[in-house]
This record gives C-alpha cells, sequence and structure tokens, in this order.
C-alpha cells in the first residue's frame, strides 16, 4: 500500500467478518492511519477485542444488515464502495465489498480456493479445472443453498469482472458467470447434515 500512497491518507478498513484472519491485525492498523473501520453491527463490539483499550473509539462504523453504498474519501477524490449483504457466506454478519468503477467484487470467503498446486497470482478464467481447490471448501463453510442461491441472484444484477476472494486466486471472464451457475446448485453447510452428525459420542 505505501508504494501507492501514506497509510494516514487511507480512508477505510473494511472488514468483511470479524474472524482473526480479518483483523487480527486491527491494532496496528489503528495506530498506523485514521482510517475508520466498517464492519457488520454484529460484530461491532467484538472488533476493539484485537485492539488496546480505547484504541477504536469512535472509529468502528456497524453496517446494517442491508448493507450501503459507503461515501469514501474527500473533494475531490470522492467515491463510493457497495457493501453487499453476504450474511452466512459464512459469517452471520457478513459483507463482500463491490468497486463500481472497475467491476471488482471483493467476496470474502466466497469463491476461495486452497490446495496445493493452486497458482493464487493467476486469474481463473475457467471454473471446471479449478472447482477441485474450492468444493471442500465451500460444502463446509458456505451455511445452505438458500442462501448461495440468493447471493446469486443479488449479484447477477451487477456487471462484475472480477471476483477476488480473501483465500487464494481471483475469478474472471467467463468464470464469474460459470461461478455464479455454481453455487446456485451446491449442496453445503447445514443440507447436508442431519441427526445422525448429532449425537452423544461413544
Amino acid at each position: 500500500m505505501q508504494r501507492h500512497f501514506p497509510p494516514h491518507k487511507l480512508a477505510a478498513i473494511l472488514a468483511s467478518h470479524a474472524d482473526p484472519d480479518i483483523i487480527a491485525a486491527l491494532d496496528r492498523w489503528m495506530t498506523a492511519t485514521d482510517a475508520t473501520v466498517y464492519i457488520s453491527r454484529l460484530w461491532e463490539r467484538f472488533a476493539p477485542h484485537f485492539c488496546k483499550p480505547g484504541k477504536t473509539i469512535g472509529r468502528i462504523q456497524g453496517l446494517e444488515d442491508r448493507g450501503a453504498r459507503l461515501q469514501l474519501g474527500e473533494s475531490p477524490d470522492r467515491f463510493e464502495i457497495w457493501a453487499l449483504p453476504a450474511h452466512f457466506l459464512h459469517a452471520e454478519g457478513n459483507f463482500q465489498f463491490y468497486d463500481p468503477v472497475s467491476r471488482i467484487l471483493f467476496s470474502g470467503d466466497l469463491g476461495a480456493s486452497l490446495g496445493s498446486g493452486l497458482d493464487p497470482t493467476r486469474t481463473v478464467t475457467s471454473l471446471g479445472p479449478h472447482l477441485r481447490y474450492m468444493e471442500g471448501f465451500h460444502r463446509r463453510y458456505m451455511v445452505s443453498n438458500k442462501v448461495l442461491r440468493w447471493w446469486a441472484d443479488m449479484v447477477s444484477e451487477l456487471p462484475i469482472d472480477c471476483i477476488v476472494p480473501q483465500h487464494g486466486a481471483p475469478i474472471g471472464g467467463a468464470a464469474v458467470a460459470e461461478f455464479r451457475a455454481w453455487v446456485r446448485t451446491l449442496d453445503c453447510g447445514i443440507d447436508r447434515f442431519g441427526p445422525a452428525d448429532y449425537r452423544v459420542p461413544d
């Protein structure tokens, strides 16, 4: 980041949810910048636990479930980032962030890929060969197919050139539509559990 601008000019810290791999370094960001942290209102009171007492006072903005079009920066460089609801994909209060200028969707854990042999520097443009890096993670970490279908309906209204998850390779080109189609039919989360999974251990 420092190659492009000094930290004190950072307008916002956008947190998709409150897992440590998202905000464990929040204390250092609070020291190095004057930025406001945007996070689900569900995690608004959890985020300060990652920081020294008092460091986040007046600097955390809780996002309502419906999301928001965030007005960031100062004139004449003011811009918008859209906080899109992505609850239960995988966190209870979860947001993705869409840049309507670059048409990039920063998707958090949705679209993540893991595993040896994965090249995270190469944009995936054909989803088929890439599914082996995605399937296991999505089947366990995404809560249900119902919310995946709602998500796919929402983002189909947006022009998306690239989906950038927090883990693994970005998804671009034809793979964007292929990913939407794939999650619509994905059996995942609670869809895969039943009474046999909730028993007192022998």
